[in-house]
């Protein structure tokens, strides 16, 4: 067994930064400079190409995150990588309809359609929309819009008969959470950055379907009833209820998603966010990073809503799973032979360098049966990254009462600057101009145990916050308490074993793992 060297696992900016690395940097260079979609680091290290999800899934997921980070971290990006990028999310879109194709041979045509890259590949149109006002990218999306219309109804589903007919290749999906209902996220997006009123049409449709017959008022989870085992579809899609909600100010349908957080969600997650990759997958703890990270989404989502403890659920699955699970240690990665120099077996090992895959809670390797190796399929890098932004925008946020510090992360957003207790000694926080300053603190903190020092008044206790009515710019505050030691067991039912972590504040200090290999912490203290 052997522990992987694991650095800045607490820096948000940081992991943001590395895993564009990744996203740039995995092109294939026998394939006109496509980025692969699959890879395996063990046994038998290689990235690959998919005939369902390379150029209709993974320019999507790479540019909303490639151009999210550069928008919400201030990333240094290779325009030649995102051009690359571009240009095949064009070629997908370049088919016999104006809706995501793969192709299926890398010298081939784009004609295989699966309702599944729907939400990646409006994705690519909009972030290219939105972050640098692609004519060509707003003209493909409202076509795409148009299609989808014309072509799928929430009751009768696809034409199949006029698929056929214009040449295009359906490949079935597992219903319509695991198909159409992943685009609502993206469409929401799309309307914030375009005001297209069609755009908000279909998410409204999209939604009346999902709400109506899956994520009921209950907010149960029924296997039967949501037909896909898909655990990222089934957060995907509650992640952009929860954005639509946002978007709308509608506070029944944040009800709603609220409901499925707190009671369906449980089925499928456990304690620090840990999902599997499946929803009927046994006898194994492989896990999906861009799962936890629309989980992440919806509680950030829900946190500005008024509800501090899912900022709390937030903070514990950044430090407990999504950060430590990043891949930084790449020495156990050998290089495989490549006599025909084929440039997805080339320097595998390197390029992975800040991909995001399917981790056991422990780390990348899981006991029991397993998927028989080790990948990082590079969508999820993406997937991953873009949720990273959105945490990394709301450690802290400006808003009409003042300042909010809702995650402790380091942070230096010119209206106030963070300095975390993880990394430094206290929680220290200054103003760039005089105002009200509200920082939430977790719950698990003992009031009588926090000392302040920097503010000339105590502040007010109010709603899970610490809110300086009148802080001062300039005047450093700090807030000192110590970070509890605590001992959770993660989900029996969902697991392998019960897995018991000693939690020092909301981060692992040690966790059990069962002999597994490349581990991210200490073996569990009793």
């Amino acid at each position: 067994m052997s522990r992987l060297e694991q650095v800045n696992t607490t820096d948000i900016a940081d992991a943001i930064r590395l895993g564009c690395r990744t996203m740039q940097s995995v092109f294939n260079a026998d394939d006109d400079g496509v980025a692969f979609f699959g890879s395996c680091v063990r046994p038998e290290p290689r990235l690959s190409f998919s005939a369902h999800h390379t150029e209709s899934h993974v320019p999507g997921r790479h540019l909303n995150a490639l151009l999210n980070a550069e928008d919400a971290a201030a990333v240094s990006l290779d325009e030649a990588a995102v051009e690359k990028h571009r240009r095949a999310a064009f070629l997908s879109f370049d088919g016999p309809v104006a809706m995501p194709l793969n192709r299926e041979t890398t010298d081939g045509q784009p004609i295989n359609f699966c309702p599944h890259n729907l939400r990646e590949g409006m994705h690519a149109l909009y972030a290219l929309v939105q972050y640098r006002q692609e004519k060509r990218a707003r003209e493909l999306a409202e076509r795409c819009i148009a299609a989808v219309g014309d072509l799928w109804s929430p009751d009768e589903g696809w034409s199949l008969q006029r698929l056929a007919s214009l040449g295009v290749n359906y490949q079935e999906t597992q219903g319509f959470i695991h198909g159409e209902a992943r685009l609502l996220g993206p469409l929401v997006k799309y309307y914030r950055a375009t005001g297209y009123g069609p755009a908000l049409e279909l998410a409204l449709r999209l939604k009346d379907k999902a709400t109506g017959e899956f994520y009921l008022a209950d907010g149960t989870f029924d296997p039967e009833r949501f037909i896909t085992g898909h655990v990222h579809s089934i957060t995907c899609v509650l992640s952009s209820l929860a954005q639509l909600a946002d978007l709308l100010g509608d506070g029944a349908l944040m009800a709603r998603v609220k409901a499925f957080y707190d009671n369906g969600l449980w089925e499928l997650r456990d304690e620090i966010g840990w999902t599997p990759e499946s929803a009927t997958q046994t006898g194994t703890d492989h896990g999906e990073g861009n799962n936890t990270g629309d989980i992440l989404e919806t509680a950030l989502i829900l946190g500005r809503w008024g509800h501090p403890e899912c900022y709390g659920d937030a903070e514990r699955i950044l430090r407990c799973h999504l950060l430590p699970s990043q891949l930084r240690d790449v020495s156990f990665i050998e290089e495989p032979a490549n006599p025909e120099g084929i440039d997805g077996l080339r320097d595998v090992g390197n390029r992975h360098i800040g991909a995001f895959g399917f981790p056991a809670p422990y780390g990348h390797e899981s006991v029991g049966k397993g998927r028989g190796g080790i990948s990082f399929n590079m969508d999820i890098v993406g997937g991953v990254v873009g949720s990273l932004c959105e945490a990394y925008r709301e450690v802290a946020r400006s808003g009409p009462a003042g300042q909010w510090v809702n995650l402790l992360f380091d942070r230096d957003t010119g209206p106030v600057r963070v300095r975390s207790p993880y990394t430094h000694d206290c929680l220290r926080l200054e103003l760039q101009e005089d105002g009200p300053l509200f920082v939430r603190l977790p719950s698990w903190v003992e009031r009588e145990q926090v000392a302040i020092s920097g503010s000339p008044s105590p502040p007010l206790w109010t709603g899970g916050y610490l809110c300086f009515g009148s802080a001062a710019a300039g005047q450093a505050i700090e807030v000192r308490f110590p970070l509890k030691e605590s001992r959770i067991t993660l989900s029996e039912r969902l697991h392998v074993h019960p897995i018991r972590a000693h939690l020092r504040g909301d981060s692992v200090a040690s966790m059990e793992s069962f002999g597994a290999d490349l581990t991210f912490f200490a073996g569990y203290n009793e």
